[in-house]
């Protein structure tokens, strides 16, 4: 069973292989996009928007269209610079009705499709550097086609451009705005996954603090049961084994929580259902040779808040750390109240019997430590003579974490941003450069304009200087020459002018052609397009008319 190839393979008989469908969908869209395009390039002659042109510069015409459309897909800037130079073919200032939608079509989808921005800034500069080279060249009134030129290649070439290149861009956007969303929505899932991790380690520290704490105070009354006068050797053995199997509770209780237990993750800050006075006292009545010097006038942390919780897990954490490692040493615990925070000093000397082999380091203190510093305290332990000293500093309140660098401007509010500007940008230059074009050519046209009366009036062989008061100050732009109904005469100086100030519309135009010694020499009427062509006489007839009109007025006065 045969199936569908791509195209370009062939049978065996040499015939191409049928096109895929993707294939032959493409190849009807660019027949429709030619046709969209031929058809403004065909209809604008016959309905006298452009000046006529020969039959094979139309068909030349449309083979060009053919050709940009082929090229449109897989390469816009080639098209675009096939529809421009087609567009400066046909107009040195850009603007035509038969091609100034396809130059406006192929500027846009050069934003859509191009990534790139310097092969199209190129590409207008270079379109504006011939156009106003022909205009210098073989232009009939340089300036107001230059404006015309300007104005057609910021609004039928830069505008539509930029107005691609945002559509690109907001497709982009809303693409990455959805990966965004998804990548959000793993984060999140992620950010929860480690809060119930951290969870289950701040219960674990916690488990491992009180239990621990507990644990110690219970071979300290273990140990000294075991000492006591008086008691049975049966029973100094059972206390013996009781308080090592504390301690041995002890260490397994802390390997156990280390494992459950995160690196950076602070000591939790539960607190105890005691003050530090009644924490030192129960350690005291649990055998611990401790002091507690109570703080002076200065205020004390207030009770449950954060400095008060710290202070008793460092108290907790070093009254532990002193009954397993140092037994038998005598232990103080200060706190010193400010009026900015509160101290607490824990100095124990050095220990009067051998500690237990269980007895190991821990992660306690390193806990500690990175609490209290990320409230803005200082925490600091290590030997201190013959023994050890814990002291740590907390402030009356939390410092408070200085707020995070603004971030710059998202990456798509700032791309959004630049193609509005660039769109307003060109949008007002344009407005300006039209209004200024439009404005010149209302000028020139208005200027330009000889009234059928005056044009009736005038006789053969008038010389210059007696026809100049009546002459307009300028003469027409771009007249219809090729429309006259007769040639000039030889070596003859003609001069067009306007036969009514109609703007954007195809007027008659009155031609006068004066010889080498500036004597009128002939007048001819050149009619506009689908005008039904006059003669002089029917001019002069209809001036004649107005003067007989205004005549009979007058006697009726």
């Amino acid at each position: 069973m045969k199936g569908i190839r791509p195209a370009g393979d062939t049978d065996e008989g040499g015939d191409m292989a049928p096109l895929r469908p993707a294939g032959l969908a493409r190849l009807g869209r660019g027949v429709l996009l030619w046709g969209a395009l031929a058809l403004p390039a065909v209809t604008a002659d016959r309905a006298g928007m452009n000046e006529p042109r020969p039959l094979w510069q139309q068909l030349a015409g449309l083979g060009m269209l053919a050709v940009a459309v082929a090229l449109s897909r897989r390469q816009p800037f080639g098209a675009f610079a096939v529809t421009a130079g087609l567009s400066l073919a046909a107009a040195p200032a850009l603007f035509s009705v038969s091609y100034g939608p396809t130059l406006g079509l192929f500027a846009l989808l050069l934003g859509l499709r191009e990534q790139r921005a310097r092969p199209a800034v190129a590409g207008f500069v270079a379109v504006g550097a011939v156009g106003t080279a022909r205009i210098a060249l073989t232009g009939v009134d340089p300036p107001p086609e230059w404006l015309v030129l300007t104005g057609s290649l910021l609004f039928g070439c830069v505008l539509p451009w930029l107005g691609g290149r945002y559509w690109r861009q907001s497709r982009a956007l809303a693409e990455a705005g959805w990966l965004r969303a998804a990548r959000l929505e793993d984060e999140q899932r992620h950010a929860e996954e480690r809060a119930r991790l951290r969870e289950r380690a701040r219960i674990a520290q916690d488990m491992h603090d009180s239990l621990g704490h507990e644990l110690s105070l219970l071979a300290l009354r273990a140990a000294a049961l075991q000492v006591a006068p008086g008691l049975a050797a049966d029973h100094r053995s059972a206390a013996a084994g009781l308080r090592v199997a504390a301690a041995d509770a002890t260490d397994h209780l802390r390997r156990i929580i280390g494992v459950l237990r995160e690196d950076d993750e602070p000591a939790p800050l539960t607190p105890a259902n005691e003050s530090l006075a009644e924490l030192v006292a129960r350690a005291a009545e649990s055998g611990l040779p401790v002091r507690w010097e109570p703080p002076d006038a200065a205020p004390a942390p207030e009770p449950g808040g954060i400095a008060d919780r710290l202070l008793h897990g460092v108290v907790r954490e070093a009254l532990t750390n002193a009954a397993r490692h140092a037994p038998g040493a005598p232990v103080v615990v200060a706190v010193t109240g400010q009026a900015r925070g509160a101290t607490v000093t824990v100095t124990n000397g050095p220990p009067t019997r051998e500690a237990p082999s269980a007895a190991s380091g821990g992660s306690g203190l390193l806990g500690l430590r990175a609490a209290v510093t990320s409230v803005g305290g200082d925490f600091r332990a290590g030997p201190h003579g013959a023994g050890f000293r814990v002291r740590a500093y907390v402030p009356a309140q939390q410092v408070a974490v200085p707020p995070a660098p603004s971030t710059p401007a998202a990456p798509f509010a700032h791309a959004r941003r630049r193609v509005a500007l660039g769109l307003g940008a060109a949008a007002g230059a344009g407005v300006v450069v039209v209004g200024a074009a439009f404005g010149w050519y209302a000028y020139t046209e208005t200027h330009s304009v000889l009234t059928p009366s005056a044009y009736a009036k005038l006789r053969a062989g008038t010389p210059l200087d007696d026809i100049a008061p009546v002459l307009p100050d300028r003469e027409a732009h771009d007249p219809p020459t090729e429309r006259a109904p007769t040639p000039p005469p030889a070596g003859a100086d003609c001069r067009y002018y306007r036969a009514s100030g109609e703007l954007l519309v195809s007027t008659d135009h009155f031609r006068l052609c004066f010889d080498e010694r500036d004597r009128l020499l002939t007048k001819d009427v050149v009619p506009g397009v689908g005008r039904p062509a006059e003669s002089r006489e029917d001019h002069e007839e209809r001036a004649g008319n107005a003067r007989h009109d205004r005549h009979g007025e007058g006697s009726t006065r």
